[in-house]
């Protein structure tokens, strides 16, 4: 410690010595700028009066020249030009005296440059001298407080290494006990799911048990039904064989009769055998098409195809019937969210589905259900289930036992519609698929492979192609039986997902191909009653949708469109969030499709703001709102320039709620 000091005193004591020389450097600078302060002043002087004298040389030049000129008739001038000719002799005299002087007041402004110069350099050298010498105290000040701190940490240390030795008998005893836990915790993991995987076979099993129950209670009430009816058959053609001899002049008429008779009896047999073999434990279907199922209309296509054909046109009368349909059934939705939702449904090549997401009962399922009813377009809602984890649960998957595949009412429904690969298809119909609470299971499981297929979609007009379609269509796992279901875009996708302990978030790779509307906490419980306008249900003509789908924005919307798009993507860099061409394309594609509907002004800007709140909000999740405040506030601003201050303000207050939370943004909603 003693010599660290002295070395310390030994460095302070050589800075101060460089200062003071480089102080008396400085001073003596000083002094010699100081000396020559005067000789600069005389050189002003002597500079004004060359100015002074060369502007007297000048106007006797002058004079000399008007004398001359007369000098032929005055010859008495002459002894005057003398004189002015000396005298000009001698200011040239002087003026070459003034030369030499000159050259010395230069020589001395470059010495003062120099000095000024050297001056300079020594200040930056002092400068510098000055912050070592105050770097040198802080580190005597922080080697002295290193001394204190070592003699304390000794001191712990020596605690510690007391500590050390008794936790180490504790350790070996904490070793044993952790190996005997995680040896018990890998035997309940293997238990649980033998445990599962049991219980999943189990409930598989009841239920094919209790569907060849059902068929064979059935099949045993058609064989007692068809035992009658041999009974009465035989009973019916013994008559007939009677009534044959007697009457021979009928003869024509029996025969006929009798074959008839014949003929249901050997179809009646066949129906006890193919009975008696269900009872028996077999299927009696062993020879039936595999697909019987899959080509069974379900419900709600049949519904569609019972609906009379909407003469509907225009989009704004479409869109009015959709809002008398929300006030027959007591709903409140803004017109605002209803053209958002309709422009969503319409861009389903660009952007495959829209999520409705929030907190359960604020109307998220209602609105597409009431949205495709009043709109003419069918409804088919499929309740997403927990233990889902695999496209089969989507779409169905093959009975090996009974032969045949057991389709859902989604894939029987895809297949009805399905124009390319069934000749017996819906024609000019439309349908919405709703996968309701679509997060209880991982999306990723049982809907990404199926979210692949959508966005590989030819484009629209070029679906007869079977080489661009080939990626889009989903293959059934069908055993000797290739069946390919093509989702064109007479399907349209939502989704709801509520959002509590019990759901799964949404990958980056699902927001990136949805709209995602989020539906804020109500601010009060609305009133509201049914009315009893009810419109009638008649099907919209997917021509008439196309045609509405294939709207744009004029050249100037469209320039203007694409500007503020760049924009956005600039901010989205800005937050470390950027997107690609394709979620550019898609919101240039939404801001083409938003309607011309009541209300409705700028639909560039009214668009664009539905994007922000869509596409950009729902990508910021997890962002620290204290270190992109910056970016936050321009979105905010952004908003506001596309006439949504309630977009705005909802921003703020999101951000705001999490910076009094855990300063991660989560975006909350907006409730116009």
């Amino acid at each position: 410690m003693f010599t660290a000091n002295i070395v310390a005193f030994v460095a302070l004591s050589v800075a101060l010595a460089i200062l003071s020389i480089i102080t008396l450097i400085l001073a003596s600078r000083h002094d010699k700028v100081v000396a020559l302060a005067g000789p600069i002043e005389e050189e002003k002087a002597v500079l004004a009066r060359i100015e002074e004298k060369r502007a007297t040389l000048n106007d006797l030049e002058e004079e000399l020249t008007k004398r001359r000129e007369a000098l032929a008739n005055l010859a008495d001038m002459g002894a005057e030009v003398d004189a002015l000719d000396r005298k000009l002799a001698e200011l040239q005299t002087e003026w070459n005296q003034m030369e030499h002087r000159r050259e010395e007041v230069a020589a001395m402004r470059r010495e003062v440059e120099e000095a000024q110069t050297v001056k300079l350099t020594l200040e930056a050298e002092l400068a510098a001298a000055r912050a070592d010498l105050a770097e040198v105290r802080e580190r005597l000040e922080k080697a002295e407080s290193l001394v204190h701190r070592i003699e304390e940490l000794t001191e712990e240390s020596q605690r510690l290494e007391a500590r050390v030795a008794e936790l180490q008998q504790a350790r070996l005893g904490l070793e044993e006990a952790e190996a005997r836990v995680a040896e018990l915790t890998g035997t309940a993991v293997q238990l649980e799911t033998d445990i599962a995987e049991t219980e999943g076979r189990l409930t598989a099993r009841r239920s094919e048990l209790g569907e060849t129950e059902e068929r064979i209670a059935a099949t045993r009430a058609a064989h007692v039904a068809a035992r009658q009816d041999l009974d009465q058959i035989g009973a019916e053609l013994a008559a007939a064989r009677q009534k044959l001899a007697d009457l021979r002049s009928d003869e024509g008429t029996a025969s006929e009769r009798m074959a008839a008779l014949e003929a249901r009896k050997a179809s009646l047999e066949r129906e006890i055998e193919k009975a008696k073999g269900i009872a028996a434990g077999g299927t009696g279907e062993a020879e039936d098409d595999p697909l019987r199922e899959l080509k069974q209309p379900p419900q709600v296509v049949e519904r569609l195809l019972a609906w009379g054909k909407s003469g509907l046109v225009a989009e704004v009368e479409a869109l009015k019937r959709v809002r008398q349909r929300f006030e027959a059934f007591g709903l409140e939705y803004p017109n605002r969210t209803l053209c958002a939702f309709h422009t969503a449904m319409k861009v389903n090549d660009t952007t495959q589905m829209a999520v409705l997401a929030g907190i359960s009962g604020t109307g998220k399922s209602q609105l597409p259900r009431q949205y495709a009813a009043g709109m003419g377009i069918g409804f088919l809602q499929v309740p997403v289930q927990p233990r889902w984890d695999s496209p089969q649960d989507l779409m169905g998957f093959y009975n090996y036992i009974e032969g045949r595949f057991r389709p859902t009412d989604l894939a029987r429904a895809m297949f009805a519609l399905d124009a390319q690969n069934n000749p017996d298809a819906v024609q000019d119909r439309l349908l919405m698929v709703l996968l309701d609470e679509m997060n209880l299971a991982r999306v990723e499981y049982y809907f990404s492979d199926f979210l692949s297929r959508l966005e590989s979609r030819p484009a629209r007009g070029k679906e007869g192609d079977k080489t661009l379609r080939k990626d889009a269509e989903i293959e059934l796992e069908i055993p000797k039986a290739q069946m390919r279901i093509f989702p064109g875009y007479n399907l349209l996708f939502a989704g709801t997902m509520n959002e509590d302990e019990s759901t799964q978030s949404l990958s980056d790779k699902v927001v990136d191909r949805a709209n995602v509307m989020r539906f804020g906490a109500p601010k009060r419980i609305a009133k509201s009653q049914a009315g009893d306008n009810r419109v009638t249900e008649e099907a919209l003509s997917r021509t008439i949708w196309e045609k509405w789908c294939a709207r744009g924005l004029q050249s100037d919307d469209q320039s203007r469109a694409e500007t503020r798009v760049n924009d956005m993507l600039m901010l989205m860099q800005d937050f470390g969030k950027p997107f690609g061409h394709r979620l550019g394309r898609a919101i240039l594609a939404y801001a083409g499709a938003y309607p011309e509907a009541e209300g409705v002004g700028d639909r560039v800007a009214m668009a664009l703001a539905d994007q922000i709140e869509m596409r950009l909000l729902p990508k910021l999740r997890g962002v620290d709102v204290e270190e992109k405040s910056q970016q936050f506030s321009e979105l905010q601003k952004m908003a506001a320039q596309f006439g949504d201050d309630t977009l705005a303000d909802a921003i703020r207050l999101s951000v705001e709620a999490a910076g009094a939370s855990t300063g991660q943004f989560v975006w909350k909603g907006v409730m116009r």
